[in-house]
């Protein structure tokens, strides 16, 4: 396992831990499995530069070639080349922009075709098509605001503006002028800790001040603010509108037997688990169809579930049956208006 316990993403790494460890305990519990697991634990505490060698450390040991870790995009990427020179496969439990398959990389959590593309296909229809973008300066809020960005113009709609702030930066004042002065019917939020907990609370001011935006006028979206950061949140929360695959209070038939689980991110965590005990005991040609994963791009099928903050908690809106990844948007999409962007090749 490579989770951080401090930084930026310590409530997600251990939303993830939580998950994955739920499954083990599951897994050693039961008198007639046909294995039990071992954790090895790494914490690269934040820093984006341990994880590589945290990985490679861990994969130095010949009978682990199992890793369940990472939060960010960018440190899944740094560990791939580790995986990959030591025939390692890191299981990978958090929402992402798309645009990346490995061959050493399992990705069980969703991607824009199964998160961004249904929710704004969803908000078009109910609030309209004036998005305004804000996002942290690095990858994700780079894609996502990108893939929203394209996704609305084939749309008819408009982007009104678009923000990205450093990481942990938590002054907000110029984007909360700007959706005052433009005044979008939604704003897509893909901030990320500090940053997106000093949003919301600005957000929250300008509802209480300026009566364009009460009342549910201008909804906040997200595609990665899952129950674990509720608590942080409080009553900042209230009304935001999230999509992933899960959320508390229901489960997946892959989890049948399983314990209650908090978040998307426990769940996609203990999906992990429990798909890669199968694929130790059945082998991929088995165990990959049978948990929905793509044997292509490495991709599990997500359900779709849309859900707004209401007393606390996530109240599921709508939900659509499992939808299959397509991390390239490179198909035909079931959403009307939805978007086919040209492929970007980076060198």
């Amino acid at each position: 396992m490579l989770y951080s316990s401090v930084g930026e993403y310590a409530a997600l790494s251990e939303a993830c831990r939580r998950g994955a460890l739920s499954a083990i305990s599951d897994l050693n519990a039961d008198p007639d499995g046909a294995l039990t697991i071992e954790v090895v634990a790494r914490d690269p505490g934040g820093n984006l530069d341990l994880y590589e060698p945290h990985c490679t450390e861990i994969l130095r040991d010949r009978e682990i070639r199992h890793v369940v870790g990472c939060v960010t995009s960018s440190s899944r990427k740094e560990v791939i080349p580790a995986l990959e020179k030591a025939g390692g496969t890191l299981w990978y439990a958090c929402p992402y922009e798309g645009f990346e398959t490995s061959d050493r990389v399992i990705y069980t959590h969703a991607c824009p075709n199964q998160h961004l593309l249904p929710l704004l296909h969803w908000v078009f229809s109910r609030f309209g098509r004036r998005g305004y973008l804000v996002g942290s300066n690095y990858i994700w809020g780079w894609e996502m605001n990108r893939v929203a960005r394209e996704a609305i113009g084939r749309d008819n709609g408009v982007v009104t503006g678009e923000r990205n702030l450093p990481l942990g930066d938590v002054d907000v004042a110029r984007l909360i002028a700007e959706i005052r002065a433009t005044k979008p019917d939604f704003v897509l939020n893909n901030l990320i800790g500090n940053s997106s907990y000093a949003f919301l609370a600005a957000m929250r001011e300008l509802r209480e001040s300026d009566p364009d935006f009460a009342d549910g006028h201008c909804p906040v979206l997200s595609c990665n603010l899952t129950e674990c950061e509720l608590p942080a949140l409080g009553e900042l929360a209230e009304g935001l509108i999230s999509a992933g695959p899960f959320f508390a209070g229901g489960r997946s038939e892959s989890m049948a037997g399983a314990r209650m689980l908090d978040s998307s991110l426990e769940a996609a965590a203990h999906r992990a688990v429990m798909a890669l005990a199968d694929l130790e005991i059945a082998g991929p040609r088995a165990a990959l169809p049978r948990h929905g994963i793509d044997p292509e791009t490495h991709h599990m099928m997500q359900p779709v579930l849309i859900a707004r903050v209401e007393g606390g908690r996530f109240r599921v809106m709508h939900s659509e049956a499992a939808v299959e990844a397509d991390p390239y948007l490179a198909r035909r999409e079931r959403w009307p208006g939805a978007m086919r962007p040209t492929l970007k090749l980076v060198t």
